[in-house]
């Protein structure tokens, strides 16, 4: 179920962090209806669908922002088109995460949305 290894250090890092506290990244880069997920990432009963944010500097704002309703929708498409092609993950919880890396630090917010 892996995908493609990410050519984004900032998908590297958050999977490293998800990794650290007992994930397993189920999908890396993973295209589904028609739009892409970052991470797909499961500990325990927990499935999280990750979008990975980043700025190289404070002069473009804070990645959290770039997140927008529009982005939102996008990944929640996605997710339930993941969902429908791994029936074995029907019975998780699923959450929303927002990765954002801030000049070399990773915040991550659970449950973003």
């Amino acid at each position: 179920m892996r995908g493609p290894t990410s050519r984004h250090p900032s998908e590297q890092r958050a999977a490293w962090w998800y990794r650290l506290r007992g994930y397993r990244i189920l999908d890396r880069n993973a295209w589904a209806g028609g739009f892409e997920l970052d991470l797909v990432a499961r500990r325990g009963r927990v499935l999280a669908f990750v979008e990975v944010k980043s700025k190289a500097g404070d002069g473009f704002g804070d990645p959290l922002d770039m997140v927008t309703p529009v982005k939102v929708e996008r990944v929640r498409r996605a997710a339930q088109a993941w969902l429908a092609g791994h029936p074995e993950a029907a019975e998780l919880v699923v959450r929303f995460d927002v990765a954002a890396e801030r000049v070399g630090r990773m915040e991550v917010v659970q449950d973003a949305f």
